[in-house]
């Protein structure tokens, strides 16, 4: 005779399971599990200036120093040393050079500090210029007019056995001080 599992006493202690317990259960694992996927990145956001990675950073050679004439603002590029495989050509950074004196450079990106046009420089009128939005620099990279909230970014820059090498890595952005 076959035995009836059916109306077998439970252990002491376990409540019955029931589809509505199942279901409950169910539907609360699932919202901590979408709770989880919405609160993870919130909190990954407000908490990431305390994890904030040091951005990477070194001297770049652009070129000889007397590639760089007194008195003129040339354009000169540089490859990003922190790059990744698809990077492609965006590793390639332009910047502007300006050699005020014999041994005194400035080193701008190429960058608009409106919205991060690439300016051009007239030498006719000692000025950068930006053709998106009529952003104007002056020839040491201060504010002239427009819509730019500051001049441009200036990278540090410095002279080793006759070389020109700026510090580069981290793209310059709005958050970088003058």
């Amino acid at each position: 005779m076959a035995e009836d599992h059916e109306h077998e006493p439970l252990p002491p202690g376990l409540p019955p399971v029931t589809r509505r317990g199942f279901l409950f259960t169910l539907g609360l694992g699932l919202n901590a599990i979408a709770a989880a996927f919405i609160g993870v990145p919130i909190l990954g956001y407000v908490f990431s200036s305390v994890f904030k990675e040091k951005a990477q950073q070194a001297w770049i050679p652009l070129g000889t120093i007397e590639q760089f004439p007194s008195g003129q603002t040339r354009l000169a590029s540089y490859r990003n040393p922190f790059t990744t495989p698809w990077d492609g050509f965006v590793a390639d950074i332009p910047c502007w050079v300006r050699r005020v004196s014999d041994d005194r450079f400035q080193v701008f990106a190429i960058n608009c500090a409106h919205l991060g046009c690439p300016v051009r420089w007239f030498p006719q009128s000692g000025l950068f210029m930006c053709p998106c939005h009529g952003g104007v620099y002056y020839e040491d990279g201060s504010r002239a007019s427009g819509p730019p909230p500051r001049g441009l970014y200036e990278y540090e820059y410095r002279i080793k056995k006759n070389h020109l090498e700026v510090r580069g890595g981290q793209t310059p952005n709005l958050s970088e001080s003058v």
